[in-house]
């Protein structure tokens, strides 16, 4: 006990070596009709530990989480908390158990307060204003204990998403959880919530929390966890000691290949003008301007990225520019044309300048998920004379110009005539970005390109969105992912709010600076240079 590193962490990771895990599942198996989730999956956490859990859309890691947390019950095998068999068929169950979970989601009332939020469902007694003096107690004793400072009094909605995401904790903290489960918490947080988040997981586990950290970002497993597991098909193939492995390992190991990580692009060679926006403005029916007097321009040869934390107006801002919504004040130019609240951009016209569009939210705007694919490949081109006899379509042209599609953007299963439902979130994206591309458009509208996606597919569709400026195409680029702008972009625009608060050439751009940006906190550039 004479090493000062080891008094200073916590007991059980310390001295424990022999203790029992945290957590152990021993053949986990879940089928949902004749897909089978999760197979014989084997999974052992330390106690006092930050174990990440990673693998492509549909590895299982969701559903397995969902197994341990209560809200599906294993079709076979055994789940053990600290060495002891536990049986889980309920969250109630898993709170009981001393498992907590904060979603993706979050879970908060917004016009309560967050004590009100804290102690909802968990109320001490039937005299309410007891419960609420011992809930503020405890939470403040929460708050000191790990870290977690919050306004007790503040009202949930009013909190920035980061404080909102500390209250998800406390709530899960209140309630005794020993274990933590976080399902992709950094999704909607800036870099330097990020951090703090960090800071707050690394305090969780001296005080000897275990954590389990579900993510799909590489960065972040290799930042912050101890040790990570692998799952793919369903089955967990691997676990490595994050100090022991890389992001490249991990990559591979996620999608049973090679995988190139970073992209190599050579500078830009912009052109002419295809987009200039001008004062552009859209007021909601509520009167809050929801795009505020925006202007920008994007050029032929070149990426544009818009970077901001979700809600800031940037889906607005592709939804004006794509003519689904109708332009308040100001306007803009396409190859020229100007629109503006007299003359609203309609889709035909889009179409007819060469301007391409991949939604942001695929299955509400960019397929229709009950036809078959080779229909979702042809939607908004499906009157053009290619697809179109005297009287008929032709089905046998429209099945092979999807065939031909799949085929070039490796789009699995390649079958035309399976329902868009039926493929993974990743090929459904490859799709809607095949139909778009391949019609070699002048400017190519793109949002959040790789959400939901499997890290095999984001490597594809970034290679293809470089390629189409390659060949002249303008791009406007809308994503929250930090990692896809810097990697993506020639130019970064930052939205908060509404407007856009500042620009940056993507080789000076860094977290720090855009993190700042993104909370409109930044310094002058020449201070943020320094």
């Amino acid at each position: 006990m004479s090493d000062p590193e080891i008094q200073n962490q916590d007991d059980v990771r310390s001295l424990g070596t022999d203790a029992p895990p945290a957590i152990e599942l021993r053949d986990i198996n879940k089928s949902f009709g004749p897909v089978r989730a999760n197979k014989n999956v084997c999974l052992s956490v330390k106690p006092g530990a930050i174990h990440g859990i990673i693998g492509e859309n549909g590895a299982g890691k969701s559903t397995l989480m969902s197994i341990l947390y209560g809200f599906y019950e294993a079709d076979s095998g055994e789940i053990l908390i600290g060495g002891k068999p536990a049986t889980i068929r309920s969250s109630r169950d898993a709170i009981s158990a001393g498992i907590g979970m904060v979603h993706q989601h979050f879970m908060l009332v917004d016009n309560m307060s967050v004590v009100e939020n804290i102690m909802l469902g968990a109320e001490s007694g039937a005299i309410l204003t007891s419960s609420v003096a011992a809930a503020r107690a405890e939470l403040e004793r929460l708050e000191r204990d790990y870290s977690l400072d919050v306004d007790p009094d503040a009202l949930a909605g009013d909190l920035p998403v980061g404080q909102q995401q500390r209250v998800e904790i406390l709530k899960a903290l209140y309630r005794g959880a020993e274990i933590l489960i976080l399902d992709e918490p950094t999704g909607v947080l800036t870099p330097q919530e990020t951090d703090q988040l960090f800071r707050i997981l690394d305090s969780l586990r001296k005080q000897g929390v275990t954590i389990v950290l579900i993510t799909h970002k590489l960065r972040e497993i290799m930042a912050v966890t101890d040790d990570v597991s692998v799952m793919r098909g369903g089955e967990m193939i691997a676990h490595r000691e994050t100090a022991q492995t890389n992001k490249e390992e991990l990559a591979e190991l996620m999608v049973g290949r090679k995988v190139l990580l970073s992209l190599d692009k050579a500078a830009p060679q912009a052109g002419e003008t295809v987009l200039a926006v001008e004062g552009l403005t859209f007021v909601d029916k509520a009167g809050v301007p929801r795009v505020d007097n925006i202007s920008f321009s994007v050029r032929a040869g070149e990426i544009v990225g818009i970077a901001g934390v979700s809600g800031n107006g940037q889906s607005e801002l592709l939804e004006l520019l794509s003519g689904v919504r109708p332009v308040t004040a100001g306007g803009f130019s396409l190859m020229g044309e100007r629109f503006s609240a007299s003359r609203r951009l309609d889709p035909a016209k889009m179409r007819d300048l060469k301007v391409a569009h991949v939604p942001e939210d695929r299955l509400r705007s960019g397929l229709v998920r009950t036809f078959a694919a080779e229909e979702s490949a042809v939607l908004g081109y499906h009157r053009d004379a290619a697809y179109n006899g005297a009287v008929f379509t032709k089905r046998d042209a429209i099945q092979q110009d999807c065939a031909t599609k799949m085929t070039d953007f490796d789009v699995r299963p390649p079958n035309p005539k399976l329902k868009t439902a039926n493929f993974s979130g990743g090929n459904q994206q490859k799709l809607v970005l095949a139909r778009e591309i391949s019609r070699d458009p002048r400017l190519l509208l793109v949002g959040q390109p790789t959400r939901g996606v499997d890290i095999g597919a984001i490597e594809f569709i970034h290679r293809n969105i470089v390629a189409m400026r390659d060949a002249g195409s303008a791009v406007l680029l809308v994503s929250v992912e930090l990692d896809e702008i810097m990697s993506l972009s020639d130019r970064i625009l930052v939205m908060f709010e509404g407007r856009i608060v500042g620009e940056v050439p993507a080789h000076e751009a860094d977290e720090r600076l855009l993190g700042l940006m993104m909370a409109n906190a930044a310094p002058e550039r020449s201070e943020a240079a320094g």
